[in-house]
């Protein structure tokens, strides 16, 4: 029998690159402990198949030559099946969403434009490794308020082959904590939409805590009411208005679209959303991820017992009733920054109202999982909203 070779600089190298993609596939399974492993985390779980091809290195010829070697294999084998675990997961609910979906909101025929075709199934795995392309769509920056006398702007999405007749709207609202981001955020959703005969608004609005609570929903009420008000002049359908919303950004939507008593809102849409800011704050996250009770207490100026107004007042969860519309919630059960079970209570709030609604959860998902358009949460994500946008808006 041929006794291994002792380890040389070649296999130690395989071993480092064993041992670092090990560590990575790690973040599939256990929650990020930091900032920087969430970030990761989204790597790891929605580009698995990048990591699983960097793992395949570590089994190039030689692997079996050494004791070094034969581990590195192993820990290169269960980093592969971990990485591809999320698309594996992702297939059953891709079986699942289009009866699920149609079960939630009704049989509607795909919206269709002439050069952009809806997605034809919830997960393509040539979609995965290829970019998907999107037909060009026209972008205009519009200012739709004054606040401070300087003004806040809209992003205007529109298909550049506009059909016959208004275009629906959608009102696209960033996330960020209610302290950042921007409303250039993740604009391939915008762009898609936007070439399937939607007109997409991407906003801006005021930051906490210069800015507490209720500021940032007093100006989505304000880009609502811009977009009816020129609706004419845009090419608008004032009566078709679905808000959508990530992270605080779907915290605001949901909230706009349970209180506005406007029957021209016929939908709203929540990934990862805060539903229920005293439940929030009494689970909070993980400090080293996010110290989320820093961020309540910015947002709404205190905690429950200081603000106890404010907190109720900025729960979608507790404006649920008889005539709440139609709700989609996508929401990644290994989310650290905003807990899962936000949207499963919040689920279960809309199920006891007898509302049409639809919880789509994501196993191996994390916070901003649909930051890669064309990885298996953006493939469902876009799918579910796209479906979601069709029967409500019909």
């Amino acid at each position: 029998m041929r006794e291994p070779r002792e380890s040389s600089l070649p296999d130690v190298l395989r071993l480092i690159l064993a041992f670092v993609v090990f560590l990575l596939s790690l973040l599939v399974v256990f929650p990020a402990p930091t900032y920087l492993a969430w970030e990761l985390s989204i790597l790891v779980t929605e580009w698995g198949h990048v990591l699983a091809l960097i793992a395949l290195l570590v089994l190039l010829p030689g692997w079996r030559s050494s004791t070094t070697g034969k581990v590195s294999a192993l820990l290169a084998a269960v980093a592969m099946v971990l990485a591809l675990s999320s698309l594996a997961r992702a297939i059953p609910i891709a079986r699942s969403l289009p009866n699920d979906l149609q079960s939630a909101f009704g049989a509607v025929p795909p919206r269709a434009m002439p050069n952009a075709p809806p997605r034809s199934s919830p997960l393509a795995f040539g979609d995965i490794v290829a970019r998907v392309g999107t037909p060009p769509v026209q972008v205009a920056t519009v200012p739709y308020v004054l606040r401070d006398e300087r003004p806040l702007e809209l992003d205007l999405y529109r298909p550049l082959r506009v059909p016959r007749g208004a275009l629906p709207i959608v009102v696209m609202i960033h996330g960020g904590s209610w302290r950042g981001g921007t409303r250039k955020d993740l604009a391939p959703l915008n762009r898609y939409l936007a070439a399937r005969g939607y007109a997409v608004a991407a906003i801006s609005y005021r930051f906490a805590p210069r800015h507490p609570h209720p500021s940032a929903s007093r100006d989505v009420q304000s880009a609502i009411r811009f977009l009816k008000a020129n609706s004419s002049r845009l090419g608008l359908d004032s009566s078709r208005i679905a808000l959508v919303g990530r992270s605080a950004g779907g915290q605001l939507a949901l909230l706009a679209a349970y209180t506005a008593n406007d029957p021209s809102i016929r939908g709203a849409v929540g990934l990862y959303p805060p539903s229920d800011q005293v439940w929030g704050y009494d689970n909070p996250t993980n400090p080293r991820v996010l110290n989320s009770t820093e961020v309540l207490e910015g947002f709404l100026a205190g905690n429950p017992k200081t603000a106890p107004e404010a907190y109720a007042s900025a729960s979608p969860i507790n404006f649920v009733g008889p005539s709440t519309v139609p709700t989609l919630l996508i929401h990644g059960a290994k989310d650290e920054l905003v807990f899962a079970r936000q949207s499963a209570r919040l689920d279960a709030k809309l199920a006891a109202a007898h509302r049409p609604h639809f919880f789509l959860r994501l196993p191996w998902a994390t916070h901003g999982c649909d930051y890669n358009f064309n990885g298996p949460c953006g493939q469902l994500s876009t799918y579910a909203i796209e479906r979601f946008l069709a029967a409500v808006m019909k």
